[in-house]
């Protein structure tokens, strides 16, 4: 399990902020600034690498979108792990990417 996981980030912030997608892109900016492999999709974010990286960005997320204002914040986060092994994005989109 500690190898790689997959999460799949869902971040509201504040809804019905007029503000939402950049704020949406403010999450997102924090993310690619981890250095993990991500890849953005339209309802969420997946993200691939060890469950603690992993698990520390929802912190570091919130605090951005504070940072910018706001106020209350919705977060989903979706893991997928293995015992042994990694969990790939490429593994679940293989099919799906050829189109």
């Amino acid at each position: 399990m500690k190898d790689q996981v997959n999460a799949a980030f869902q971040i509201i912030p504040g809804p019905g902020n007029p503000d939402m997608y950049r704020l949406i892109d403010r999450a997102i900016s924090v993310i690619i600034t981890s250095g993990m492999r991500y890849r953005v999709c339209p309802f969420e974010t997946v993200v691939e690498g060890p469950l603690d990286k992993v698990l520390q960005l929802v912190p570091e997320i919130l605090e951005a979108l504070y940072s910018e204002g706001v106020e209350d914040v919705l977060s989903f986060v979706k893991i997928q792990s293995r015992k042994q092994g990694r969990v790939t994005i490429e593994e679940k989109m293989a099919a799906y990417d050829a189109e």
